[in-house]
């Protein structure tokens, strides 16, 4: 599940021409820590997902469609 949620994540950011830092930057997270999420390699924490959605400007359940 985290693969399928981290591919979801860089989807997301590419329909939206970010880059990996810059969406890092817009959720408030550390860009080596996005790297580990959209990679499927941690346990993303509620607050991670909700600056997520923020930065992507989408609804959280959004974050899990097709995961």
């Amino acid at each position: 599940m985290l693969k399928r949620l981290g591919l979801r994540i860089r989807a997301l950011r590419d329909e939206r021409a970010l880059t990996q830092e810059k969406a890092a930057e817009r959720a408030h997270l550390d860009p080596k820590h996005w790297q580990e999420i959209e990679a499927g390699r941690i346990n993303v924490t509620v607050a991670s997902l909700v600056g997520i959605a923020r930065a992507f400007k989408v609804k959280l359940a959004e974050l899990f469609e097709s995961v």
